[in-house]
């Protein structure tokens, strides 16, 4: 009986004190994510804990990864925010609801998205319809009319195949995988895009958009089309090593390392910070990210960081975060979104 009524009373202080581990623990704010937003959010973090704050932990999970985890649940096991490089999926906003999360939604800036390959291999001069060629798992076969694709498995292996102006070399693209945000937007802006340009596949989306959508975000699973992960780091490694393989990744990435990569031209339009501000260059997106309404107020330093960089120090014009590749959006927006750190407004899909 003295024994059982010890160990009751050693569980229920074991208990008492369980939460305050927990807010031990998570004494800083937790950030998941983008592997594009990741290097922005991450100096981001980095100046906020210049002050007396401690530094928030970023991790770069993906867009889809990031807002699977986000929308999993309230609580200090949870993280407070997600970066997105596309905006949240009505999925995943509705998984969120199910959960009982509210949301505020911040937009920092626009990327690109770029086909890049290393500076020692050829330049390439594409049209989007060459990368939908290049990238998908079906296309439009020989005997291809205006009114019927007649589609085939991807049968082209090197770039000449697909335009003879293009250089004789293999194919190989190395590329996000399926729960990245830039793989949805590459998928949305240059496959679609791509697809769009070719006559039988614009009447076939007319006529059948499902067989039209499975076409255009189907890609090609014979070895041309490489899942490279989350890391761009590693992906740039591996254009070093092979100069003829090409990589799609942001803008802000292809900046930050000019010195050893360089971005295919699209439509005649360079991916340059000019040519994606000024809407010319057509591959490009807005970036975000997602506070959690009811961490805030919870875990110190969640509001003080989304405030921090909506700062015209961090995201204006001649902001630090520009000097990483990021495209600021025009003063308005920027306004907006700063007050949206301050106000909290509930974001509704």
């Amino acid at each position: 009986m003295y024994k059982s009524k010890i160990i009751l009373f050693v569980s229920v202080f074991a208990l008492m004190l369980a939460p305050f581990k927990i807010v031990e623990a998570r004494g800083t704010v937790s950030i998941v994510g983008s592997s594009t937003v990741f290097p922005f959010s991450a100096v981001v973090a980095e100046e906020f804990g210049r002050g007396s704050a401690k530094t928030p932990v970023v991790e770069a999970t993906g867009s889809g990864g990031g807002a699977k985890l986000f929308c999993s649940g309230i609580g200090l096991e949870y993280p407070d925010i997600t970066n997105s490089s596309r905006r949240m999926k009505k999925s995943e906003y509705d998984d969120c609801q199910s959960n009982g999360i509210d949301m505020t939604e911040v937009v920092i800036g626009f990327d690109g998205i770029v086909v890049a390959n290393a500076n020692s291999g050829p330049k390439l001069n594409l049209t989007i319809d060459n990368v939908f060629k290049a990238v998908a798992a079906k296309v439009p076969g020989p005997n291809a009319t205006d009114d019927n694709c007649k589609l085939i498995n991807n049968p082209y292996t090197s770039w000449s195949q697909i335009d003879s102006s293009l250089p004789n070399i293999e194919i190989e693209i190395l590329g996000p995988p399926p729960t990245s945000g830039t793989r949805d937007a590459f998928a949305e802006l240059a496959m679609e895009g791509g697809a769009e340009n070719i006559p039988c596949l614009s009447t076939l989306k007319k006529e059948d958009k499902e067989i039209w959508k499975a076409v255009v975000y189907g890609v090609r699973e014979d070895g041309a089309w490489i899942d490279a992960g989350e890391n761009d780091n590693l992906m740039v490694s591996k254009l070093n090593t092979n100069p003829d393989a090409v990589g799609v990744f942001g803008f802000s990435f292809l900046d930050q390392n000019s010195d050893s990569i360089k971005g295919a031209i699209i439509n005649n339009i360079e991916p340059t910070f000019e040519n994606i501000a000024g809407g010319d260059y057509k591959i490009s997106r807005s970036l975000f990210f997602y506070i959690k309404h009811a961490h805030v107020g919870v875990v110190p330093g969640i509001q003080e960081y989304a405030q921090e960089f909506t700062t015209e120090d961090a995201f204006g014009e001649d902001g630090y975060l520009v000097d990483k590749g990021l495209i600021p959006l025009p003063e308005e927006d920027r306004a907006k979104y700063r007050e949206a750190t301050k106000t909290l407004p509930k974001l509704v899909l």
